[in-house]
């Protein structure tokens, strides 16, 4: 949930552009490797890469794809490598941008936020909320936010990097051509029909194949738990606020709800059309139909031609001064509550304006944020009662060996999860504090109960395992039928790539492909025109016939691919029709312009970063690195 909320943030793909740089940089040469043995991961320019800060990633990329704890010593290597060349990489980034002297401001940190959906309530700014989401992820406000002040750093030098990128029309030009391009082409499909009589797996090749797979089919470690659970959030809603205790707080606090004047109009817009000064009677003419008694709502809601608020009655809504530039936001602060303005000349046309409220400069009212600075006390109430419990728990765990009797000590009550592994399930998801905390060797034992563990700010907890599953195989004969099914889908596959192979084999003879295809099974079609781009396409056939050799006049071009029904596919491309740029829309060409530049910019952008690796000096920590499961 955390990183989409900072992706929507920033629209930054460190994620994507990093991952693929850190593809492209491992094994990188540059680096210089030692065996020091200091508590640290690598060394950047002399700014450290901390062993937390790495093994937190190696981690979470463990919880991601569990199957990776499965994984060979080596495998595990690689995936270590990568990650400390993302994260030094980062740091190459981040020094540049400190050399630089790259800075974001708290006003733009707290304007981003604020933006954010996930945090707002009505179309608002929500505190309550931003305050819940983070708990629930396990972050403090201020964690979060030095998080987005790294983030959007680097955005800055993102989009720099990518706004300089140039395309010039002769390289476009050459892209629309083979945009454009047409193929035609005729397809035969070889589906698992046409080879089904001559699948035959038996239980010798079943159970050959179980015992060539040792770590295929296995079961992971589990524990069964039972757990005590404390939360400030149930602790604060039973906190009782006072009217006076509010009162008394909303004033303390009052001068974080600043506002700058508002006010809510009411318009009628007529559109110049082809006739300005047409239009311009024609708003006259509504004037005084309103001056004459007519309601201003039911006068907007026929006669504006402002789509968007004609339904509402013209209403505009509640409006600073700064959302209405202009001539039109001028007359509207300039007028009386109650006034009728108009016409008002604006580019839109001319506007008939009713004022209708004005809420002066100052704090937003009480009511409109009691509800915010209630839970805020109850919040602040509650904090004292959970320490409290907290240290009451602490103080039951003391000699105990029995969870229910510490529940009964502090009156809480014991929950109960199943099948609890190493990836994390629900309620919990994959909190690594839990992890460790359950699969500590005495807890898994039964021996003892756990510390207290902080799940997330708003959470702490005890657990006790009742029983523990070690990880094993699935015994073969309650997976047969997995394995019955993998071995006829792989026989499949390696008869119909035969039959596939077989057809190219006739047509290379000279056969006519309807008659090859014919005679091994195969579905023969009516030649088709293809585009590149083709929407609907099956994208694996797309691919091959756009990538095979242009035919000559006397000879067509064939070849196989897997489709992406399950299926084979053999085809015969017979001509190449050219591109014409012209055919397309000129939106469509000015939008794909933009999209090329923008790729040739990430580009620009992946270069840009290898440079500064490249230059950088950078120790890495191979004791460290070597290691092939967490420190």
């Amino acid at each position: 949930m955390l990183q989409n909320l900072r992706e929507k943030f920033t629209g930054w793909i460190a994620i994507t552009i990093l991952a693929v740089i850190g593809v492209t940089f491992v094994f990188v040469g540059g680096a210089n490797f030692t065996f020091t043995g200091n508590n640290y991961a690598a060394k950047v320019d002399d700014a450290e890469i901390g062993l937390n800060q790495f093994e937190a990633a190696y981690r979470d990329q463990l919880l991601q794809e569990p199957q990776l704890s499965q994984a060979s010593d080596d495998i595990r290597l690689r995936v270590r490598t990568a990650i400390l060349e993302q994260l030094i990489e980062q740091r190459v980034i981040d020094n540049y941008l400190e050399d630089a002297g790259y800075r974001i401001s708290d006003a733009q940190i707290t304007a981003t936020i604020q933006r954010a959906p996930e945090f707002q309530v009505d179309g608002r700014f929500d505190l309550e909320t931003y305050r819940n989401l983070l708990a629930q992820n396990g972050y403090e406000p201020a964690t979060f936010e030095r998080a987005q002040r790294v983030t959007l750093r680097r955005d800055q030098l993102l989009r720099a990097v990518r706004g300089s990128a140039l395309l010039t029309p002769s390289a476009y030009r050459r892209y629309l051509n083979l945009a454009t391009e047409q193929r035609i082409v005729t397809l035969a499909t070889i589906g698992a029909d046409a080879v089904v009589d001559e699948i035959d797996v038996t239980d010798e090749m079943v159970a050959a194949y179980y015992d060539a797979n040792p770590t295929l089919f296995q079961l992971p470690e589990s524990a069964d738990v039972e757990y005590i659970q404390i939360q400030r959030s149930d602790i604060a809603q039973t906190m009782a606020i006072s009217e006076d205790e509010l009162v008394e707080y909303y004033e303390i606090n009052k001068d974080r709800y600043l506002q700058d004047e508002q006010r809510q109009a009411r318009h009628v817009l007529v559109q110049f059309g082809d006739d300005e000064d047409a239009a311009e009677a024609r708003a006259n003419e509504l004037l005084a139909r309103i001056n004459a008694g007519e309601a201003f709502e039911d006068i907007a809601r026929d006669h504006s031609e402002d789509s968007g608020t004609a339904g509402r009655g013209g209403d505009l809504g509640m409006m600073t001064r700064t959302a209405l530039p202009g001539d039109f936001g001028g007359t509207i602060f300039s007028m009386d509550e109650g006034a009728i303005e108009g016409p008002v000349k604006t580019e839109f046309g001319f506007h008939l304006i009713r004022l209708d409220q004005i809420i002066e400069p100052g704090a937003l009212p009480l009511d409109q944020v009691r509800g915010e600075l209630t839970v805020e006390l109850q919040d602040q109430k509650a904090e004292s009662q959970f320490r409290d419990l907290e240290s009451s728990l602490s103080s039951a765990l003391f000699d105990a060996t029995d969870i229910r009797v510490i529940a009964a000590d502090i009156g809480a009550e014991v929950q109960t999860v199943a099948g609890f592994t190493r990836s994390g399930s629900e309620p919990f998801a994959d909190s690594p504090a839990v992890v460790d905390a359950i699969f500590d060797e005495a807890v898994l034992s039964g021996a003892q109960i756990s510390d207290i563990v902080e799940i997330d700010f708003n959470r702490s907890a005890v657990f006790s395992v009742t029983k523990y599953t070690p990880a094993m195989r699935q015994p073969l004969e309650d997976i047969r039928e997995q394995v019955t099914g993998s071995l006829r889908a792989q026989q499949a596959e390696e008869l119909m790539a035969a039959k596939a192979d077989e057809m190219l084999a006739l047509l290379a003879s000279g056969m006519d492909f309807a008659e090859a295809a014919a005679a091994v099974g195969a579905d023969a079609a009516e030649p088709v025109v293809m585009s590149r781009n083709g929407t609907g396409s099956d994208q694996f056939i797309l691919v091959s016939v756009f990538t095979a050799v242009k035919p000559t006049q006397e000879n067509p071009t064939t070849g196989s691919t897997r489709n992406g029904v399950g299926g084979y596919t053999v085809f015969s491309l017979d001509a190449v029709i050219p591109g014409r740029p012209e055919s397309l829309p000129l939106e469509q060409r000015d939008a794909g312009k933009l999209q090329l530049t923008d790729q040739s910019g990430i580009g620009d952008f992946v270069a840009f970063v290898k440079a500064l690796r490249d230059n950088a000096e950078v120790i890495i920590n191979d004791d460290v690195l070597a290691q092939s499961d967490l420190l």
